[in-house]
């Protein structure tokens, strides 16, 4: 009798819901797995930091007992977007100088505006500022290019934003270091500091292959894979930087880079506009991510990367805002995947050329591939981060819905997100941060605008 009882309980035992910590349901789950399956009324359960179930919201209710839920059944819920190519804390430069040629932006307004106002204040609320409007457009994981990337570091962590983050290497004096020298010890420590990090995935973000020597470029490397870190740099983004390069080394950025075993490490090349045939084989070869900018290239008329080539070779291709101060102004994702698909489409003259999908696979997955981080992020599945967000369904530009993608790409926007997770914390509930103080930031960075309009050349 004693035994039969116990197999009563051992089989009730069985068939009781599992604790987690929680269950996220919406009326669609976007999942961006292998299969791309789309989940009505589906949900996700989570525990600690990672997703331990995916399925219909009957299955995951019936299988699964939560500390806590969300339910959005006027809503999807998505992967957090994934934006490969920043420059956060450049937030504080928002609109100082638009309408301008690359070169002419850099060397006459934003390197002289730098060198006046840049310190690790500036940074710190720079990109408060930064991961304020990224959260709450529904970006839970951002890469980023600045000085000071310490500071940038603390805040993503204050956020609870997960971030690939490159300290700057430049051969001019900047405002944490004197010379490439300087910043490459920077580097080391910064690499030290947070290796292994739950958040950040620190790097080295020497500015390009036209602002650094050889020999830097080559140190660069070395420290990167000395810590196994990434190395994020612009490459190719305007014609006249190949040119120039052609004409000094005879080769192409991407080809002189390649010449000097820049590439044999974990390496994200933002823009990569022109890039030819020999150079996508390369990029290919030697598994080089790429973070496509389609407001910046276009803003500041750098051309139309081959996107669709490179997609076509296999080359992993994420999506970036790059800096909001004059090369795009905004960190929403939702508008870079609708640009993205309509530039390619634009430029070939073809509707088909790059499709909603595709381009939400960018901002999410593609991104993950990019950062060489797609075994953790960019996708709903089991065992990866917690990383998501929902969008409400019921906005008069989210009505009606035919096409789950169609609707993220070419109709949603960053203000319809209303909830985001990342790594299994709540950060944005009801379209209100919990991790930063909004008053506050938004009072600062009016703050620092006046200082900074005061201190430097505007163009009028």
């Amino acid at each position: 009798m004693l035994r039969f009882f116990s197999l009563i309980l051992l089989v009730a035992g069985s068939l009781a819901a599992a604790p987690c910590d929680l269950i996220f349901s919406a009326r669609y789950v976007v999942t961006m797995s292998g299969q791309r399956r789309i989940i009505e009324n589906g949900a996700i359960a989570v525990r600690g930091e990672r997703i331990v179930a995916v399925g219909t919201r009957a299955e995951i209710d019936r299988n699964w007992q939560p500390a806590r839920r969300i339910d959005r059944p006027n809503g999807l819920l998505a992967p957090g977007l994934i934006n490969t190519h920043t420059h956060a804390a450049m937030s504080l430069f928002r609109g100082i100088a638009d309408d301008l040629k690359l070169q002419d932006w850099l060397n006459n307004f934003i390197f002289p505006a730098e060198a006046k106002n840049v310190s690790p204040d500036f940074v710190r609320w720079g990109t408060r500022l930064a991961c304020l409007e990224m959260l709450l457009s529904g970006t839970t994981t951002f890469t980023d290019m600045y000085y000071f990337e310490d500071v940038v570091a603390e805040v993503a962590k204050e956020a609870g934003m997960r971030g690939v983050l490159g300290e700057t290497v430049i051969g001019f004096p900047v405002a944490d270091a004197k010379t490439p020298a300087d910043a490459l010890k920077f580097s080391e420590k910064f690499l030290a500091r947070f290796h292994n990090d739950p958040l950040v995935v620190p790097a080295i973000a020497p500015h390009a292959p036209y602002t650094n020597s050889d020999d830097t470029l080559k140190a660069a490397r070395a420290l990167a894979n000395k810590y196994n870190a990434p190395i994020l740099i612009h490459i190719s983004e305007t014609k006249k930087e190949v040119q120039d390069s052609q004409a000094q080394f005879h080769e192409t950025p991407v080809q002189r880079l390649n010449a000097i075993g820049f590439f044999n490490g974990r390496t994200v090349g933002a823009h990569c506009v022109w890039v030819d045939a020999k150079d996508r084989d390369i990029l290919k070869a030697k598994n080089v991510g790429v973070a496509h900018c389609p407001s910046s290239n276009m803003k500041l008329a750098s051309g139309a990367a081959p996107v669709v080539e490179m997609l076509a070779q296999g080359i992993a291709v994420g999506l970036g805002t790059d800096g909001p101060a004059g090369s795009n102004n905004d960190f929403d994702m939702f508008e870079e995947a609708d640009l993205a698909a309509k530039l390619q489409k634009l430029v070939r003259m073809d509707p088909e050329a790059l499709p909603a999908t595709k381009a939400f696979e960018m901002a999410t997955i593609g991104g993950a591939r990019v950062l060489g981080l797609d075994k953790e992020i960019g996708s709903l599945e089991i065992g990866k981060r917690a990383d998501m967000i929902s969008v409400d369904l019921d906005a008069p530009n989210a009505v009606p819905m035919y096409d789950v993608y169609s609707q993220l790409v070419y109709a949603l926007k960053g203000s319809n997100v209303r909830d985001v997770v990342v790594n299994g914390k709540d950060v944005v509930r009801d379209k209100r941060s919990l991790t930063l103080d909004n008053a506050a930031v938004i009072a600062k960075a009016q703050e620092y605008g006046l200082k900074v309009k005061q201190s430097v050349r505007q163009k009028h």
